[in-house]
């Protein structure tokens, strides 16, 4: 359920206070913060943060886009490290077994057509 309209976008209020004491001074050090549920206000931009991700803090350097967003949505909590080996040999299995029969040099028509000697030898040998 998302959060009425009438109360506005929930801001930590120790986040605004850092930022008003930020906007006097030339020197502006990004914002340490664990409120990844607070939403950016426009007040925020231009400034940078550095928002807690569960593990370490993500530099974010807040733009007129991110307006109306949640802070946490641009510091991921969960890092994908690739897929296994044996998922990577699998997936190169299927696309080895999926190449035309073209693909080893002959055409399927010379395969077709030519047949070994020991092939017709059977045939002969059969008949008699």
């Amino acid at each position: 359920m998302s959060r009425s309209v009438w109360r506005g976008p929930f801001v930590d209020p120790s986040l605004i206070k850092k930022v008003e004491k930020l906007k006097g001074s030339t020197n502006k050090a990004p914002i340490k913060t664990w409120s990844r549920k607070s939403t950016i206000i426009p007040d925020f931009v231009g400034h940078s943060f550095l928002i807690h991700n569960g593990k370490k803090f993500i530099s974010i350097k807040v733009s007129e886009e991110m307006v109306g967003h949640k802070l946490g949505e641009f510091s991921p909590t969960r890092s994908f490290s690739g897929h296994t080996p044996a998922d990577k040999k699998a997936a190169q299995t299927a696309v080895e077994s999926k190449k035309p029969a073209g693909a080893t040099g002959a055409t399927p028509a010379a395969a077709k057509t030519t047949s070994s000697p020991t092939q017709t030898k059977k045939v002969t040998n059969e008949k008699k």
